[in-house]
């Protein structure tokens, strides 16, 4: 008996630049496990086809007309829609950087790398992990735990290995590294990280992150 495939990961791009957006798309439906399901040219265009389509993956561009990359973002957020979304900018300014994942952003590539790190970025990200430098990664981690400081969080409500799991994720580890620490599986490892979602109200890792490094510093 023949296994099934697993389904695609489900794509939405949007960049203003038409010959970047259609040669993005080819490029990701180059791999077969990809599927672009939609193309937008603003930020007003990527929110009606997140609505539409519902995209596993939305690859966003920061700048452009009208409704930018960060309003996008800013929206989503406001609304509580979680939408795994992966910057794909041109920007060099870490201030940029760090405001996009701060608003949802949970990968970030740049223009000029390696197609193979966007690639990487959107299969990592679809899996429910962060995909950013480890240096990004700590500067946001560093300004969000700032600004939490004096909220109460659930970690407390945690069992013992759930905590152990919560401040392995806050030090970027992904679930297969995490379950070559503790000796278990990685299914194992994303049916505790389940429970920690629901115990602690965190939409996704970074949110846990945050979490569990304000009870380190509180500490």
């Amino acid at each position: 008996m023949v296994a099934a495939k697993p389904p695609k990961i489900q794509i939405v791009i949007a960049d203003d630049h038409t010959v970047l957006r259609e040669s993005l798309a080819a490029l990701l439906e180059s791999q077969p496990d990809f599927q672009v399901i939609g193309k937008a040219a603003n930020g007003a265009e990527a929110l009606e086809l997140l609505r539409e389509k519902k995209p596993d993956i939305l690859v966003l561009d920061l700048f452009m007309p009208g409704s930018d990359g960060f309003e996008v973002l800013r929206t989503l957020d406001r609304s509580g829609t979680l939408v795994h979304s992966v910057v794909l900018t041109g920007s060099e300014s870490q201030l940029d950087y760090a405001q996009a994942v701060r608003f949802g952003a949970r990968g970030l590539v740049l223009k000029g790398d390696d197609p193979t790190k966007l690639f990487t970025a959107i299969r990592t990200v679809a899996n429910g992990e962060l995909a950013f430098s480890d240096e990004m990664a700590q500067q946001v981690l560093s300004t969000m735990v700032d600004d939490s400081r004096g909220q109460n969080t659930s970690i407390a409500r945690l069992s013992d290995r759930e905590r152990q799991i919560a401040f392995l994720v806050a030090r970027g580890m992904k679930n297969k590294d995490i379950g070559a620490e503790l000796g278990i599986s990685e299914n194992t490892v994303k049916r505790h990280l389940q429970s920690i979602f629901s115990k602690t109200g965190a939409r996704d890792r970074l949110e846990l992150a945050v979490m569990a490094l304000s009870e380190i510093k509180a500490a």
